[in-house]
């Protein structure tokens, strides 16, 4: 199923932009030195990934988010960032049987489309006004197989495959800033372009548990990413390593015996803690995120194509020194 669910953005900044905005209150290429270069470099790979997944995965939704939050290392530069995404996942036909055991099984399709905008305004008395800009555009497809081994307990393997593309682009008002630009740019923390393609396994387990016509799930998703850069606009530009998130959920639906148009109204909505992992927690300086969604929905279930429901749907997320919102469509498909 598809959700336009909440709008994310890091409330921290990577090391490397730290260090950058050091170095643009620099006058002077001596003050760039390989050990700082290499930081910025390493911090640059690892946001890159984290961002790139956040646009293009369909599992990570998309909207609006600002944040200043602490990063460690000095204090925050403010982040505006957005996401937009259409794309999600649905079962196809209705379980089989699996070579004769008692076993059911139907395979399942992924799919994303994202763009995300990341603008960091970087802070000091030098480099006040200045900012820099990330934009990524992203497509992923894959699938799995959903078992059945009751009608209640499903587990869901799948692989996807994720491509994105990368472009950062700096504003210098400052003179301090267009002065570095000169040193900055050949060693590829600047007005830099690189492309990546990420495998992504996972394993989606779900408990379904009726109550009266009402619907609980519970379910715990385990996603991997390993992804590798290339197309790179400078040869100093390195993204590639390992990412993840396990996300646990508790999922209610419930129909509300009402119709607009012949389609039962149905509401409902999902809280959930999504963990990360890897290049993925340390890109974006968060450890964990919580989501709060609700959802008022039409049923449109063996009446629509490819459809279970059509409505709207809004979140809350909040974590470590991070909180978003959204308000957006909500849809399920079932083929």
């Amino acid at each position: 199923m598809w959700h336009s669910r909440y709008a994310f953005g890091p409330s921290l900044l990577a090391t490397g932009l730290v260090l950058l905005s050091g170095v643009l209150a620099g006058r002077v290429q001596a003050q760039i030195s390989p050990v700082r270069a290499a930081l910025i470099e390493n911090a640059i790979g690892a946001r890159v990934e984290a961002l790139t997944i956040l646009g293009g995965d369909f599992g990570l939704s998309d909207g609006n988010f600002h944040s200043t939050g602490s990063q460690g290392i000095g204090s925050g530069a403010p982040v505006d960032t957005r996401i937009t995404k259409f794309g999600g996942d649905g079962d196809v036909g209705s379980p089989k049987p699996l070579a004769g055991l008692h076993i059911g099984w139907q395979p399942t399709l992924q799919g994303n489309i994202g763009h995300l905008d990341s603008a960091t305004h970087l802070r000091g008395t030098l480099t006040a006004g200045d900012t820099s800009t990330l934009r990524i555009f992203a497509v992923e497809f894959g699938g799995g197989v959903r078992f059945w081994t009751t009608h209640r307990f499903s587990i869901a393997p799948s692989v996807m495959a994720l491509y994105g593309h990368a472009n950062n682009s700096v504003s210098f008002l400052g003179a301090s800033g267009r002065q570095a630009l000169a040193a900055l740019e050949p060693l590829g923390l600047v007005n830099w372009s690189v492309s990546t393609w990420s495998v992504r396994p996972a394993l989606d387990m779900q408990y379904v548990l009726p109550l009266a016509r009402a619907l609980i799930t519970l379910s715990t998703d385990a996603t991997g990413f390993y992804t590798h850069g290339f197309g790179r606009s400078n040869v100093h530009l390195t993204v590639g390593g390992a990412s993840g998130f396990v996300t646990n959920k508790i999922d209610l639906d419930v129909p509300l015996g009402i119709a607009i148009a012949g389609h039962e109204v149905r509401t409902g909505g999902y809280i959930s803690r999504t963990d990360l992992l890897g290049d993925l927690e340390t890109g974006l300086g968060v450890e964990h995120l919580n989501e709060l969604h609700g959802r008022l929905v039409l049923d449109f279930l063996n009446q629509l194509t490819g459809v279970q429901w059509i409505g709207v749907g809004a979140s809350y997320l909040w974590g470590p020194h991070i909180t978003g919102w959204t308000v957006g469509a909500d849809v399920a498909f079932h083929f």
